[in-house]
């Protein structure tokens, strides 16, 4: 049986706002609600109110708060948002901060913003003054670019030809986040070769330096791209994934691995460091292999029945240890570790 619960509706704003301050009203959730279903719509004065009692509220009634003050900023908010922020240092907080607090409170206080694109956005309002001197360590290569563009500086012809290169070797290693961040407008269809001008960063990398009056060092760039792809194309990877019967998505991210594997391979040696990682191991696929700690109850089983572990051994399982297992072909565990749940079923072979 369905209920109905109706919303009281006509209650007025002031009424709300004293039943939400007074704790032991009883009537503190129906208003929150009803005051953040309603906020948008108020009066100036009573948003100002409002703001400023979620403020002195929990947690995630502050959260909602910094939020709201982010865009209905107001000079009275000041003396509670930096007490906050000075006791606290929540994220949500720093926003407003790094917005609208005057300039010289951020500079004085630049060490503590320590958020993950916080010192980007301080830049922002900090470049302005030309004797601001921008720490790039603490930046994206992309921010950097952003950065320069929007506070109308520059930099040199040598540091701007080395950036996209720079960007690609940072892919080319340090992998992509799950689905690979591709620019919008790419063509993935499977006619299509995917080579570095189509990852997101290098496509915004190549758009500041336009913009920067660097189109020079953009067209450099996009004749050594042209000889990637094509190295790309002639590969042995690509004819064996051009034959493979491929899902969308696998034939996406095999071409993705390809394109980083060819990238760095035709990077200049300067651009390479002696940290980089086997740039072959892009190609292996995660699924060709399980990594896992070793279950307690497996442990269990090893101790009352030595055989056990002589099984385990046969499948190449090192179980004198607690750094995990790992096996080259996980799919033959599944009737041994079917109990444990855990899934075999992406196991596939990977046609490189």
């Amino acid at each position: 049986m369905a209920y109905y619960v109706e919303r009281r509706r006509n209650t007025p704003i002031t009424t709300l706002i004293r039943n939400y301050v007074n704790k032991k009203s009883g009537k503190v959730a129906d208003s929150r609600t009803e005051i953040q279903r309603r906020f948008d719509y108020l009066d100036w004065k009573d948003q100002k109110k409002i703001i400023l009692a979620f403020l002195e509220s929990g947690k995630s009634d502050r959260q909602w708060a910094y939020s709201k003050a982010l865009d209905y900023w107001d000079k009275s908010f000041e003396p509670k948002v930096k007490e906050l922020w000075e006791r606290l240092h929540e994220e949500k907080c720093s926003w407003a901060v790094v917005r609208h607090f005057p300039l010289d409170y951020l500079s004085q206080n630049i060490d503590e913003f320590t958020g993950e694109r916080d010192y980007f956005f301080l830049c922002l309002r900090l470049a302005a003054d030309k004797n601001f001197v921008i720490d790039k360590d603490r930046l994206s290569l992309t921010d950097y670019l952003s950065l320069l563009y929007h506070s109308g500086r520059t930099m040199p012809d040598e540091e701007a030809r080395d950036i996209p290169y720079r960007v690609v070797h940072n892919i080319c290693v340090e992998g992509l986040p799950l689905y690979g961040r591709l620019d919008r407008y790419t063509d993935t269809g499977r006619d299509t070769i995917i080579s570095p001008v189509n990852f997101q960063d290098v496509s915004l990398a190549l758009y500041y330096l336009k913009k920067l009056n660097f189109t020079y060092v953009a067209q450099i760039f996009e004749e050594w791209n042209n000889e990637v792809q094509k190295a790309i194309f002639h590969s042995k990877e690509y004819e064996r994934i051009a034959k493979a019967d491929l899902d969308e998505f696998d034939f996406r991210e095999a071409r993705i691995k390809i394109a980083r594997k060819y990238a760095y391979l035709a990077l200049d040696d300067k651009y390479k460091q002696p940290s980089d990682p086997d740039i072959e191991m892009v190609l292996v696929p995660k699924r060709w292999f399980v990594e896992m700690p070793i279950p307690a109850m497996l442990k269990e089983m090893i101790a009352k029945n030595p055989s056990f572990e002589k099984l385990l051994g046969d499948y190449a399982i090192d179980s004198s240890t607690d750094d995990g297992l790992r096996c080259a072909h996980a799919h033959e565990l599944e009737p041994i570790f079917g109990d444990y749940a855990i899934d075999f079923s992406t196991d596939d072979e990977f046609p490189f």
